[in-house]
């Protein structure tokens, strides 16, 4: 095959690795940098010396998607185990209750006895307070569940989490989140592949970039000089950090891993559990209970809980973007697509690039399906 010329990725997470494999083997020379010292981006794990166990250095990351072809695609690259996720709150008496809500839920809250989803659907119609039309987060969880429940399982974790009320809100940020009628306690039940690639993130990006076409260089800062010469740069870069932040910075929620090992419980039977008190930490993972993480030793639990913090007090770690109910951020963000779309030869992509909230499954679609649009409009 002809080398069609040469692109520049900037990250090498899964967004950058979708783009530089697909445009790879479409005959491109394709340079992937990134300003970490590893590959994998947020999705990024390891094992942990003292215990043997993997974990995921940044949080969580639970592959869970309705989309056959990406898993098709994926599928090139690693193979799978089978994991559906549950997740319980501590509540401030000691009870552990699944989330999201369900028919348990709300049983164990209450000290109700309901049997079936009419029974539930009239209790929490009873609880809810109405709102035609919701402006904000506060005003749609109060309408479905009530004040109560929105307190304790939302509210709390939301200031914790964004450091806003609810009221503050984008009801977006709360509409993803399902209300069950029953006792299905999976946190994904919607999505038909639930799963976690068998050697891990890290060594499923490795093999996505393992191509002859793609070079990958490793605390490697983007400098627009790298532009020069090359066909197109795919960015996953924050976009205003692109721009210098001419129109004012785009916010993100950022955390703070704390890494700790402890003794196994036995008890507990669930990977992940969020706290609904006012204290700092918002969630802890215990990554044994987690297939294929493995636990060698069976001495300890490595765990990891979540401080939430704003990225400007974490060496400028972006995670979460911040969409607020007068949707101030948003416009901004278009506004900086405006000016991208100015430049030659340059495309934003991923989370940071686009500023969205994505899921992994909705970061791998979008890649796929963007390099083949690129590639369509290249062959006109």
């Amino acid at each position: 095959m002809t080398e069609k010329g040469r692109i520049l990725v900037v990250g090498a997470g899964f967004a950058g690795a979708v783009y530089a494999r697909t445009l790879a083997e479409a005959g491109y020379r394709v340079e992937v940098i990134d300003q970490r010292a590893h590959i994998a981006g947020n999705a990024f794990d390891e094992t942990d010396a003292q215990t043997g166990i993997r974990f995921h250095r940044y949080g969580p990351h639970l592959f869970h998607t309705k989309l056959e072809a990406v898993v098709q695609w994926l599928s090139r690259f690693t193979t799978w185990l089978p994991y559906e996720h549950r997740v319980r709150a501590l509540m401030e008496d000691g009870r552990y209750v699944p989330l999201p809500v369900n028919m348990e839920t709300i049983n164990s809250i209450f000290a109700t006895a309901l049997n079936n989803q009419a029974e539930v659907e009239a209790f929490l119609q009873e609880l809810a307070v109405p709102h035609v039309a919701p402006r904000n987060a506060l005003d749609y969880l109060q309408s479905k569940i009530g004040t109560e429940l929105t307190e304790l399982l939302f509210a709390r974790y939301t200031r914790k989490m964004w450091a806003l009320g609810l009221e503050d809100m984008d009801a977006s940020v709360v509409k993803r989140l399902p209300i069950r009628f029953n006792h299905d306690d999976r946190y994904f039940p919607e999505d038909r592949f639930q799963m976690l690639p068998e050697h891990g993130y890290t060594a499923l990006v490795q093999a996505i970039l393992d191509h002859s076409g793609i070079t990958v260089d490793l605390s490697t800062p983007f400098e627009r000089a790298m532009q020069k010469d090359v066909v197109w740069t795919f960015s996953s870069m924050a976009i205003d950090d692109y721009f210098g932040n001419a129109l004012g910075p785009l916010p993100y929620r950022s955390i703070r891993f704390h890494h700790v090992h402890q003794p196994i419980k036995s008890k507990t039977t669930w990977a992940v559990t969020n706290f609904t008190d006012t204290g700092p930490i918002t969630r802890e993972t215990h990554w044994h209970l987690l297939p294929g993480h493995n636990n060698p030793t069976g001495a300890a639990a490595l765990v990891t809980r979540e401080e939430p913090c704003d990225y400007r007090d974490n060496h400028m770690e972006r995670y979460y973007p911040v969409k607020t109910a007068d949707g101030i951020y948003v416009t901004r963000y278009e506004q900086y697509r405006q000016m991208a779309r100015q430049e030659p030869a340059l495309t934003f992509i991923g989370r940071c690039g686009t500023y969205q909230y994505l899921d992994m499954d909705q970061v791998i679609n979008q890649s796929l399906a963007g390099a083949r649009k690129w590639l369509d409009e290249q062959a006109k």
